[in-house]
């Protein structure tokens, strides 16, 4: 699971569904100052596996993180994919998320387009059995950058922007998926990616498959009801996000929520200005 020294002094974390389900009980980690909620849903309700991902590096020092979340169906052979794809390129992206900031998001996205693209990639991908949606997102300085294939979905929560209602930083877009159909052998790939400053002040970086939306109520569709769950778990004290990642997903487990929820949240304050995070 964690592997908390590296050569290379590289925190990092990998994790396949299909390896460890955690059938019934929510499992909570971290990756340095990275917390990793993981759930496989409820077997009463009639969940059988866990078919998620996720892969989390985060140097010693803070700088940077990288997160890969992954969705898939069917079965979990195309996030295993995904995951091994990405892995094999750890050097040259560790490489550009330690250079500067003005040329890291660009050459990672660059990078890892042409990864997907490539004609190896996507023959591997025709021989898995199911397809995965993929959110990766890198933070470095004050800027977030992130690369969207599907439905998954990553929230900035920062007081501030509470109050004029904007939390999820892209769109969930359904029939979109990477594996055995595969965006990448369109014409025209499609997919989203962007880049957003951070403001002064804590924000919380939430990255979320539909596990955590789709249980229920659907109380989480409603971003705010995230915001207000996460706000004890402020940034800066693992063990107030902690309990409130485990919160999240025991409350999926106890409202009998089938698919599997994963969670990668962190916290990042930027810039001098302090804002409570209750404002």
């Amino acid at each position: 699971m964690a592997d908390p020294q590296t050569p290379n002094t590289l925190r990092t974390f990998r994790w396949v569904g299909s390896d460890h389900p955690h059938l019934d009980h929510p499992y909570i980690t971290a990756c340095g100052h990275v917390v990793i909620g993981l759930y496989g849903g409820n077997t009463r309700a009639g969940a059988r596996k866990n078919e998620d991902g996720a892969l989390v590096w985060c140097p010693h020092d803070g700088s940077w993180e990288f997160a890969v979340l992954l969705d898939a169906h069917y079965s979990a052979e195309s996030a295993q994919l995904v995951i091994e794809a990405v892995e094999a390129e750890r050097e040259p992206i560790v490489r550009m998320m330690s250079g500067p900031v003005e040329q890291a998001f660009e050459s990672v996205g660059r990078h890892l387009l042409a990864l997907f693209r490539s004609p190896g990639f996507r023959e591997r991908c025709r021989q898995v059995y199911g397809e995965a949606s993929c959110l990766i997102c890198a933070r470095k300085g004050g800027f977030l950058w992130w690369l969207s294939i599907g439905d998954c979905v990553v929230y900035v929560l920062h007081p501030r922007l509470a109050q004029l209602g904007q939390y999820a930083l892209n769109q969930r877009s359904f029939f979109e998926w990477v594996g055995h159909v595969n965006t990448f052998d369109l014409p025209v790939p499609c997919y989203a990616s962007g880049v957003r400053q951070l403001l002064p002040g804590h924000s919380l970086i939430v990255m979320v498959t539909d596990g955590l939306l789709e249980f229920g109520r659907r109380p989480f569709e409603n971003p705010a009801s995230l915001y207000h769950a996460l706000a004890p778990g402020m940034p800066g004290d693992m063990d107030s996000l902690t309990a409130s990642v485990h919160a999240l997903l025991n409350r999926v487990h106890q409202e009998r929520g089938k698919d599997s929820a994963t969670v990668i949240a962190w916290g990042y304050h930027s810039g001098p200005a302090h804002h409570d995070w209750q404002d």
